[in-house]
């Protein structure tokens, strides 16, 4: 039992750590906070001073026919409304300011530690989650860091404002409240608990409604060319059902809790009505007390059901500001280098490395040694899994070798700074990656951006694009829609080749780079390339081993590790693994190969 006490004593001091911080995000603006907390002061203020005057309204104005009240009172009720109207404008607008100011900062702060977050963080989480907080779990901490204040501040001044006013019309009557405070502090106790455990829920819920809409988007083809419409209906409708149930729950607490203060509501004003009927006290309290008192407790109790329910806006912010703080505070990319590379010489070798993704996996490379000259290509072949990928997503630290070392120009790679290292390398993968823009902006992307126009159509000539880019409405600027949707796969691979070919970087890596173009733009691709690998260091990951037959040696890869290695020829003489891979794709490819 005291253990489980401790367990939520401790979760509620990490609450108020969170919400404290996600305060500091608030705090940035502090001179509006200033002015619309005095705009909440002065609205709660307003209302209280109202109600303190019925008094007045009720014994001299309707019953004495106090002249003076009868040509001021109305004056006095459109002023102080008046005043409520202005404060209200003013807080209402600048905690709506702060409120965009703080979704936006935190927006940028999650997405700029996805830029800087490794690789692997990418891979074990769905893309769902990753959107829902910039989309959605970034929008719920608005009310936690502006509305639940705004609430608090306002609902908290009406309530003491009404207090004192029932104290100072009649101490007796308030003894009224002694049924309400402590049933008010049991429920908001109960409701925050609730509130905590599902927004949580809820958090997760959503971004698996998010990832399986983008999924069922991107795969929108293949739903339909396999008839999987009612499959992703189900799906999406599992998750919505789920999502729609936990947000039920949210509704059924506050429900519940607005009930529940309406019924100790009930009980606080028939204690009053009872104690102001006694015999003893019936004469002594006028209309205008009973009334005051009556419209304060009013008051109080509406503001404290708007307290008590507030709890639903903060706990669903405290529990997104504890999702999103979770990726803010995850360690960015090990980058220990401290050497400035600026230009290797491409001498790149790999000693005896190996690599497991995560404890308890198989290893994906198993000590592999490989040397790689100075301008020289090298093939890895091998089945899927032998370990191809794995070794080239090396070369820019995406992974970091669990042991062995990689050296670049005889130094280990890893005492360069990563953004130096980066700089050297060229990648052009089997699955194009294009942004939505316009090709120019796509072949001169990232730091290429300040390339010349006249680079990126050499670039472009060079990959053979140029071809298709001069029939394109505007050249080089037209746009080519999200992930090049306007063009075709050809076209777009060749918009990737001749991104690399722009970066002119000393290392360059082809993962079956020539894999989405006809024959003939493939023969014009691979004249290109040659070119452009006579003074690069090039690794090269093929599948059809015709387009590496040229490439000074050859790896051959398989669990891991590397089984064979030499040129063409010498490794069809050795009569092994690549040269029964070489047989068996000529024999179910005779056409494509002589053609080669």
């Amino acid at each position: 039992m005291s253990e489980g006490k401790k367990k939520v004593s401790l979760w509620d001091a990490e609450s108020r750590r969170t919400y404290k911080r996600l305060l500091g995000y608030s705090g940035r603006y502090w001179p509006v906070i200033l002015v619309s907390v005095i705009g909440f002061a002065v609205d709660g203020g307003a209302l209280a001073f109202f109600t303190s005057k019925l008094q007045p309204i009720m014994d001299k104005l309707l019953q004495q026919k106090d002249p003076y009240l009868i040509r001021w009172m109305p004056i006095w009720i459109i002023g102080i409304f008046l005043v409520r109207g202005v404060a209200i404008l003013v807080s209402n607008y600048g905690m709506g300011y702060i409120s965009r100011h703080v979704v936006q900062r935190m927006q940028r702060d999650v997405f700029a530690a996805y830029l800087r977050l490794p690789a692997a963080f990418f891979g074990k989480e769905h893309s769902g989650h990753q959107i829902s907080r910039i989309t959605y779990t970034s929008e719920q901490i608005a009310g936690a860091a502006t509305d639940a204040l705004k609430v608090s501040v306002t609902e908290s001044i009406t309530v003491l404002g009404m207090f004192i006013v029932m104290l100072y019309k009649s101490l007796y009557l308030t003894t009224a409240l002694l049924i309400l405070v402590p049933a008010i502090v049991l429920i908001a106790s109960a409701v925050s608990r609730r509130y905590r455990v599902v927004s949580r829920r809820i958090q997760g819920m959503m971004g698996s409604v998010t990832g399986t809409v983008d999924e069922t988007v991107r795969a929108h083809r293949e739903v339909r060319i396999y008839g999987g419409q009612e499959q992703a209906d189900a799906r999406f409708k599992q998750v919505s059902d789920r999502a729609r149930y936990l947000n039920l729950k949210i509704v059924a607490t506050s429900a519940l809790s607005g009930s529940s203060i309406q019924t100790v509501a009930s009980l606080a004003l028939a204690g009053m009505v009872f104690l102001a009927s006694r015999p003893s006290q019936i004469d002594h309290i006028s209309p205008g007390v009973f009334i005051a008192v009556l419209t304060a407790m009013g008051g109080m109790l509406s503001s404290l059901k708007r307290l008590t329910n507030v709890q639903s806006t903060m706990q669903t912010g405290i529990a997104a500001a504890e999702n999103l703080f979770a990726v803010l505070d995850l360690p960015p990319e090990v980058d220990q280098g401290s050497k400035v590379l600026q230009r290797t010489n491409g001498d790149l070798r790999f000693e005896d490395v190996r690599l497991v993704y995560s404890s308890g996996e198989l290893e994906a490379l198993a000590g592999v040694s490989l040397h790689c000259m100075p301008g020289t290509v090298t093939a890895l072949v091998g089945r899927s899994g032998s370990g191809k990928s794995s070794l080239v997503s090396l070369l820019p630290r995406f992974n970091a070798p669990t042991s062995g070392r990689i050296l670049l120009d005889g130094e280990d790679y890893e005492h360069y700074t990563l953004s130096s290292l980066r700089k050297q390398i060229a990648w052009v993968g089997q699955s194009v990656v294009l942004f939505d823009g316009t090709v120019a902006e796509n072949i001169a992307y990232g730091e290429l951006a300040g390339a010349s126009e006249q680079d990126i159509i050499a670039a472009a000539e060079a990959a053979n694009a140029m071809e298709f880019i001069q029939r394109l409405p505007q050249g080089i600027h037209s746009p080519i829609g999200e992930g090049g949707s306007m063009l075709s796969g050809g076209q777009r691979q060749r918009i990737a080749i001749a991104r690399a070919i722009l970066k002119n970087a000393p290392i360059l890596v082809l993962d079956e780079a020539t894999s989405a173009l006809d024959t003939e733009s493939e023969r014009l691709i691979q004249q290109a390339l040659q070119r452009l690998m006579r003074d690069r260091t090039t690794l090269v990951i093929a599948h059809r081993l015709s387009t590496i037959e040229h490439a000074d040696q050859i790896a051959v890869m398989d669990q891991g590790r590397i089984i064979e290695r030499g040129t063409h020829a010498e490794l069809m003489a050795l009569g092994g693994h690549y040269a029964a891979l070489h047989r068996m794709q000529f024999n179910e490819h005779p056409a494509a190969v002589a053609a080669d």
